[in-house]
């Protein structure tokens, strides 16, 4: 009886003890709050530089690809992967963005339809998605997808890496061109984007040639103009 009772007397007296250090040890609020904030901040950061890193890899293969100093073969190839990377990178985009449309609600997803053809994403998408699955073999459709990667990484340079002498030393001067000469870049554009759509004119009198992917090429140049007019 004693033995029970002095054994439960310890036990409580340390229950009491841990409560009474529980309630002395001040509580931060912001300490809970910090913590996600940090983890979403970082989850932001490795989310920019995996699509940095990808923009990257899509540019150094394009130039590969429309640089005629290496390989046919090794230039189709360089071709094809930056087609390939742009799609992912700009279907991730908006798939991180607007997410999937609710099931079996028609308004949410003409409402999702709409926000996904007016974001800035769908053409480069769309574009790299139509040629990546062609036989048709354009050196010209790598100019836009040039332009797109090395805007991409020209600014995530500038915010990220001003601190680095190699940057400051190499990159610095074309990062801040690019930065500055959006609207040359976007022209450039543009115009290869109208050349691209003759010469898949003239490809419909090759072997081959593809009406529909000709006639789908021009509803998004349409709506390339359409969306620069608004």
């Amino acid at each position: 009886m004693s033995s029970a009772s002095s054994s439960q007397f310890p036990a409580s007296t340390e229950r009491e003890s841990t409560t009474a250090n529980d309630n002395a040890i001040p509580h931060d609020p912001g300490a809970d709050s910090a913590g996600p904030a940090q983890s979403r901040l970082s989850l932001q950061l490795d989310q920019r530089s995996l699509h940095f890193s990808v923009n990257a890899w899509v540019l150094i293969v394009a130039l590969i690809g429309i640089i005629p100093l290496a390989t046919r073969q090794l230039q189709l190839k360089g071709y094809r992967l930056s087609l390939l990377g742009t799609t992912c990178t700009t279907g991730y985009a908006i798939f991180a963005l607007y997410g999937l449309p609710r099931v079996g609600n028609t308004q949410a997803v003409q409402a999702w339809c709409h926000h996904v053809t007016s974001s800035k994403d769908f053409i480069p998408f769309m574009y790299c998605l139509m040629f990546v699955t062609s036989k048709l073999h354009l050196k010209l459709v790598l100019v836009p997808v040039i332009c797109w990667a090395l805007e991409h990484v020209a600014r995530f340079l500038r915010r990220h890496f001003t601190n680095s002498s190699l940057y400051r030393a190499y990159l610095e001067p074309l990062c801040t061109w690019v930065e500055a000469n959006t609207t040359a870049v976007n022209f450039l554009i543009a115009n290869a984007e109208i050349l691209l759509g003759f010469l898949m004119i003239l490809s419909l009198f090759s072997k081959q040639r593809n009406a529909m992917q000709t006639f789908m090429y021009w509803q998004i140049d349409q709506a390339v103009l359409g969306n620069s007019k608004g």
